[in-house]
């Protein structure tokens, strides 16, 4: 399908949710993607993978980089693309074609921006991070991620949303010693072990830190347990998984350091960990768009794609149509207000 980034905006936004971009199939809406952008004579464009980048080289004394993901988590029944009472539905409409929709538009329509700009259209988002293409990126090319601010557009209710928690996966095993449940004394029972455990967690006050003048709100949560060999058995093992999700004050290192306090005298393993992003909203980029958007900045709740930037010394934000919320539903959607806000919001900032 040819794409058509100076046309109507929402049928842009129709025809690239009807290209099925399930994660690790992107390559045909990458290829329509470069297909817009190539014969474009103010962007040098690049292929790595089904990653898409579109420069401009003007001499401008700031850079800012603007990305967005191709693909999408799978199709659940929700294509082709339906408009109704203002709502463009179908899967990755709201997380986050909208946003990639809007980039077409403006980096078409930019023939001089005010600051240098990379657009960057990559794959491999709704996987895991090794996956990622940024990781790639960022180990191979990070010239090519580098810059003086960047923006997500993730969804988030076309309104500024800064940085993005850290994440913090770890385990904590209790052993005992396995019997018949007819005989229980003569055993020792290991999920009875995993309480105390639990009423850390319950009792425990998640913290509300203050980070770049965006306050964050914390949570520590058990996520799943394990446990037991057969309904007539002491089990001798149980496992509990617990989720931190940190503000971006605290390094990974810190975050660690934080939990196994709160969990002193049990032995964590931890099995997945990404840092956060400070907001950098004090940079004068991030004022200037900050000033363009209006309304009030808020930080992020979750882990974004912000922090790859964050750690390239590169602050960066999530702003794009659609809400979060409505990510990964069977009826995702995104709002047809949400995609004129961004991109006017965007022709502001940067025209």
């Amino acid at each position: 399908m040819k794409l058509d980034p100076r046309g109507d905006l929402v049928t842009l936004l129709t025809d690239i949710v009807d290209i099925e971009s399930v994660s690790g199939n992107e390559r045909e809406l990458a290829d329509a993607v470069e297909a817009a952008l190539a014969p474009l004579p103010h962007l040098a464009v690049l292929r790595d993978g089904d990653t898409v980048v579109a420069r401009t080289d003007l001499g401008r004394a700031e850079r800012v980089v603007i990305a967005g993901h191709l693909d999408t988590v799978p199709v659940a029944g929700n294509l082709p693309a339906r408009i109704s009472d203002g709502l463009v539905y179908g899967r990755g409409s709201c997380d986050m074609k909208g946003g990639v929709a809007v980039m077409l538009a403006v980096a078409t329509q930019l023939t001089a921006p005010n600051r240098d700009l990379t657009w960057i259209f990559y794959d491999h988002e709704e996987v895991e991070s090794a996956a990622n293409s940024l990781t790639r990126i960022a180990a191979q090319r990070p010239d090519l991620l580098a810059g003086d601010f960047a923006v997500l557009m993730e969804p988030s209710n076309a309104r500024v949303e800064g940085g993005c928690q850290g994440t913090l996966r770890f385990t904590v095993t209790t052993t005992g010693t396995a019997a018949h449940s007819a005989r229980s004394w003569k055993g020792h029972n290991a999920i009875h072990d995993i309480g105390p455990v639990l009423d850390r967690l319950r009792d425990h006050v998640a913290e509300q830190p203050v980070v770049d003048g965006l306050r964050f709100h914390e949570g520590l949560n058990a996520v799943a347990i394990s446990g037991g060999i057969a309904g007539n058995v002491i089990p001798d093992r149980a496992t509990v998984t617990i989720n931190y999700r940190f503000a971006p004050h605290r390094s990974v290192e810190q975050a660690k350091a934080y939990v196994r306090e709160v969990l002193a005298g049990f032995d964590l393993e931890v099995t997945d960990a990404a840092a956060g992003a400070r907001p950098g909203l004090d940079r004068p980029a991030a004022a200037a768009f900050v000033e363009a958007v209006g309304g009030e900045p808020s930080a992020k709740f979750g882990w974004t794609d912000v922090a790859r930037f964050s750690a390239l010394g590169v602050p960066a934000v999530n702003f794009g149509p659609g809400n979060p919320e409505k990510a990964h539903a069977d009826d995702e959607f995104c709002p047809v207000a949400d995609l004129f806000r961004c991109r006017d919001a965007l022709l502001r900032w940067l025209g």
